[in-house]
């Protein structure tokens, strides 16, 4: 009998850390929506934040006022996509953000593209690298889906120091029809989504003198399996 509820205690103790471990780590691609094992995932880059005016800051002039430019610098932590290895010469600047708000209050400001931003396939993740200065305000990744409708995915708190990778896990649509849809087989054959922007809700105990953070890498991992497996002499649906 004490053998057992040893075994027992055991196996309840390894379950517990292993759940834990899946909850410290990153999100995985693979188990977002893996209803199937017929899956093509692929990490591909969305912007790098290299040209400049292709992204608008915005925030209520009661608040207080916003500003964007690009600067020389990136993370250091940060991994090419094979495609990109050599090429690291062309990607050498970030988005930096200044806010200077007014009063304390409940505040946000946006950083929107400067046109929605495709990403086809079926999304499982986007990501992207963020210095903050520590400050307790979330983030947020707008987007637009299938069907041209607008939501909201938590990205994180940006109560850090230097750069961190956040990630947005996408959730898929339980019925095709509600939350974010990313494709539709009476509307087209062209799945995905389009990022809009992001959205940083401040804490309005810290939301007062200056605030800056930078952006950088913003990245998708996405199934392109239905893109990459369709039959050289199928037609397109698009007409």
């Amino acid at each position: 009998m004490k053998k057992l509820l040893t075994c027992c205690f055991v196996l309840a103790f390894a379950s517990v850390l292993f759940a834990q471990t899946q909850t410290l780590s990153e999100p995985n691609p693979e188990t977002v929506g893996a209803d199937s094992a017929m899956m093509s995932l692929r990490e591909v880059s969305v912007d790098k934040f290299e040209r400049e005016g292709s992204w608008n800051v915005h925030m209520s002039p009661d608040n207080g006022v916003v500003a964007a430019r690009l600067f020389k610098g990136a993370p250091a932590m940060k991994e090419p996509l094979p495609e990109d290895e050599g090429k690291e010469d062309l990607d050498t600047q970030v988005l930096g953000v200044r806010v200077d708000f007014f009063r304390r209050g409940v505040n946000s400001f946006n950083i929107m593209a400067g046109r929605p931003m495709p990403v086809e396939g079926t999304v499982k993740t986007v990501s992207m690298w963020v210095c903050g200065r520590n400050q307790s305000h979330d983030m947020y990744l707008l987007i637009q889906d299938y069907f041209g409708r607008n939501y909201e995915v938590y990205m994180g708190n940006l109560g850090f120091s230097g750069w961190k990778k956040l990630t947005a896990v996408i959730m898929p649509s339980p019925d095709g029809e509600h939350g974010i849809v990313q494709s539709s087989a009476y509307y087209g054959d062209k799945p995905g989504f389009k990022i809009l922007g992001f959205r940083v809700d401040c804490n309005p105990m810290q939301a007062k003198g200056s605030y800056y953070l930078y952006l950088d890498d913003l990245r998708a991992v996405t199934d392109l399996y239905d893109l990459e497996n369709r039959d050289e002499d199928d037609m397109l649906d698009n007409w």
